[in-house]
């Protein structure tokens, strides 16, 4: 059984926060991916996902070890993908998954937790980021094409975009 625990984000977690994204990035440097979150999430990103409701964190204990944002509904960033989503069902979305290294199967534990809201769920990550990749495949999702996103090198930069379905509809 999982010592993880899902909450809502709260304000006074957000140094806790910025720190696992800076540790993100070092990782990324140095598994091949340099370029994806040269500068990112700036603090002002995870205050607007707070003031959103849409940012949570992954707890062991009281220690905040991982943080990801999940929402259902529409994300204009998925409206066009060169290649094809599953389905067109309402799905939800994570974004920004990122631990500090300390625990195993965070994306795991997101994927199950989101489970609870939707059937569907989508995801994207960098070409560079075979860990991720891996990641997601391990988890079972689907490569389904390529989007684009506004990143600190470009409004126009390339993400692999996955889907997963979480249960077939009745």
């Amino acid at each position: 059984m999982s010592r993880l625990n899902i909450r809502k984000s709260r304000r006074e977690d957000l140094p806790a926060m910025l720190a696992i994204y800076a540790y993100a990035r070092q990782k990324m440097k140095e598994n091949g991916n340099p370029n994806q979150w040269i500068t990112y999430p700036k603090r002002e990103i995870l205050e607007n996902d707070l003031a959103l409701d849409r940012s949570y964190v992954l707890t062991d204990g009281e220690r905040v070890c991982g943080t990801f944002v999940f929402f259902v509904g529409n994300d204009p960033t998925y409206d066009v993908i060169e290649g094809a989503w599953l389905n067109d069902e309402p799905y939800g979305v994570i974004h920004r998954i990122a631990s500090d290294g300390t625990n195993k199967g965070i994306l795991r534990e997101a994927v199950a937790f989101a489970k609870r809201f939707t059937d569907n769920l989508r995801i994207d990550t960098h070409a560079d980021s075979v860990v991720m990749q891996n990641a997601l495949q391990k988890e079972g999702f689907s490569k389904t094409g390529v989007i684009y996103v506004k990143d600190d090198t470009s409004d126009h930069s390339p993400r692999i975009a996955y889907q997963k379905v979480l249960r077939q509809n009745a």
